[in-house]
């Protein structure tokens, strides 16, 4: 029996579901793993296609198995869309080989002209590596990296904190000037802070190409790019590099949940067809994001996205990876409109069994790269052994995301006095977590913060934020907010889960929404930016708030309050609105 049914007997009925998943496991190996064969010896298709220089030439190679010609265009032609053509080779390999040493060079822009469906387009080479708007055509081009060119790293022997502070940001709007921040800026201002924070992981979000700014970085174009909004390749490596100097692991915000519908700029129709990674017909489209869903079932796509992985690993080292969409990914109805309150709803006919393949097969390769990595899913649907090994009947993934937690909080904070507030449901929520599955408790992430909706200290204090946060300043209003931010953020923290997690600027209580430069704001910068200048200003009170979580999570890492799965309930008074529980050490004394 494995060990996801002792730890949850009620799932005894679906015990062949959970067969059916490891079966399936198994023969996707198989299928797709030659004799002696590792999924870390199978993930290196970016070592093979993309550009590559050899001796007296480069190499381009692609897959694009329905495509009827391929051709290179770029600088090193004169943009000529048919004189370099590619050969074709078996399993749908496409091969072209420059003679001379200077046929391309770093920085060559380049664009793939396929032939397919009587006609020619122009894309982004799949394994493109850096990709560039052109100030003048407004288009987006591929320029050329030699891989032969290495970044001098110094973290060898980085191995990071075992207990997980999180500190979610976004490089773009990291800054307080209202523009777009730079890899390097983070590196040499935002980690600094992070690091005097007391946080000893960050994860990155919008890393991954993605055309749209405005999109947080969830709609990826060119999954091997690193994003050029925010500088060069090796700015992002110098950015990792000191990160692992000042004792900071770093996290990939991934997503291969879904891809953009783009065709010039993404990876889609790149062989002339829709199903080359994605699903074919209206399955291949998310009814709700408008973007492309992959086919995790075809040994291709396998190939794409497992050796993405790989390659953020060791050409960037990121320490591992937030799965953004899971939920999406588990159901072929993505979840949407769906209570999960029994288990009959993760084991159906609507279950995607080859998405739950992928992601077994991502954990155990990102295990057999770096057996520290850390991996979390972004499941809401709570679906049974997320969090569990592999081996176990599970899915492999490090943790999971406490995803109710935030809404909790919204709603006894927005729907009800003071007086309202039940302790021991709140406790209650603390606790809700899969049996032997490891939870990352959190207040609000980017997700509470965006245009429409409120962080917790705006909900809290509203627009007297504007006007009466000065030290000197007493409204009653502000005085609530600021403690009940600290006891809610410290709740959660002590009872909510074996990791923590904040966003940017959420610490010392930044207010406002975040709302990208778009059209119909004017193209402003004014919400999509960090003021960090609350913070260091020392007559205002987010001074006190950002030293409180400073403290906070001073005294909870020096007592690994994570080695303890669950805090122990000592005394709940509801009429008081007392609650106190103990947890590794330390003893957790609340009154609201």
């Amino acid at each position: 029996m494995y060990r996801l049914l002792e730890l949850n007997p009620q799932l005894q009925p679906f015990a062949g579901d959970i067969d059916l998943r490891m079966e399936l496991y198994r023969s996707a190996k198989g299928r797709i793993l030659g004799k002696d064969q590792t999924l870390n010896d199978f993930a290196n298709a970016y070592n093979y296609y993309g550009f590559h220089p050899a001796d007296g030439g480069w190499y381009y190679r692609e897959w694009a198995p329905a495509a009827y010609q391929l051709y290179l265009e770029g600088e090193f032609n004169g943009w000529n869309k048919t004189s370099h053509p590619l050969k074709k080779l078996e399993g749908g390999n496409w091969e072209l080989f420059l003679p001379g040493d200077d046929a391309l060079w770093e920085g060559c822009r380049v664009k793939t002209v396929v032939e397919a469906n009587m006609c020619l387009t122009e894309h982004i080479p799949l394994y493109a590596r850096r990709v560039v708007q052109n100030k003048e055509t407004i288009t987006f081009e591929c320029e050329v990296t030699d891989d032969r060119k290495t970044f001098p790293w110094t973290d060898k022997d980085f191995v990071g904190n075992d207990q997980l502070y999180i500190y979610e940001a976004h490089v773009g709007m990291a800054q307080e000037e209202g523009r777009i921040g730079t890899y390097r800026e983070f590196a040499d201002l935002t980690l600094p802070r992070i690091q005097r924070a007391g946080y000893n992981t960050v994860q990155l979000m919008a890393i991954m190409e993605h055309p749209y700014y405005g999109s947080f970085g969830y709609q990826v174009s060119n999954f091997y790019a690193a994003s050029s909004w925010f500088g060069k390749p090796e700015d992002l490596k110098y950015l990792v590099n000191k990160a692992h100097a000042m004792g900071i692991r770093v996290l990939l915000d991934v997503v291969h949940s879904h891809a953009v519908k783009n065709t010039a700029e993404g990876i889609n129709m790149f062989d002339g067809t829709t199903w080359q990674f994605f699903h074919d017909g209206p399955k291949g489209d998310h009814p709700a994001w408008g973007t492309k869903c992959f086919d995790y079932g075809k040994t291709g796509v396998l190939h794409f996205l497992l050796s993405n992985l790989k390659f953020w690993m060791t050409e960037y080292h990121f320490d591992g990876f937030r799965f953004d969409g899971v939920t999406s990914m588990l159901y072929h109805d993505h979840g949407l409109g769906t209570d999960f309150n029994t288990n009959d709803k993760y084991f159906s006919y609507n279950t995607h069994t080859e998405a739950i393949t992928y992601l077994q097969l991502a954990n155990e390769l990102i295990r057999q790269v770096n057996p520290r990595a850390v991996t979390i899913a972004e499941d809401m649907s709570g679906m049974p052994g997320m969090g569990l090994p592999i081996a176990d009947g599970g899915i492999g993934f490090d943790y999971r995301l406490g995803m109710g937690l935030p809404d909790m909080w919204i709603k006894t904070v927005k729907e009800k006095s003071d007086e309202q507030w039940n302790i021991f449901q709140m406790w209650c929520s603390m606790c809700l977590r899969r049996p032997g599955e490891k939870t990352i408790a959190y207040v609000e992430s980017h997700d509470q913060a965006l245009v429409g909706d409120q962080t917790l200290i705006f909900r809290l204090a509203g627009a007297n934020m504007y006007t009466d946060m000065n030290k000197d300043c007493h409204n009653p209003r502000i005085d609530r907010a600021i403690a009940l931010h600290k006891m809610i953020r410290l709740f959660t923290l002590g009872g909510g889960g074996e990791g923590y997690l904040n966003f940017m600027g959420n610490e010392f209580g930044h207010p406002e929404w975040i709302d990208f430069p778009r059209e119909g704001n004017g193209w402003s910068f004014h919400y999509c930016r960090r003021q960090w200048s609350l913070l260091d200003n020392g007559m205002l009170k987010y001074q006190w708030l950002g030293d409180f979580d400073r403290d906070m999570l001073k005294v909870t890492q020096e007592n690994r309050i994570f080695d303890q799965k669950m805090g122990d309930l000592l005394l709940n008074k509801e009429p008081e609105k007392t609650l106190v529980f103990y947890r590794n050490g330390l003893l957790f004394a609340f009154n609201f």
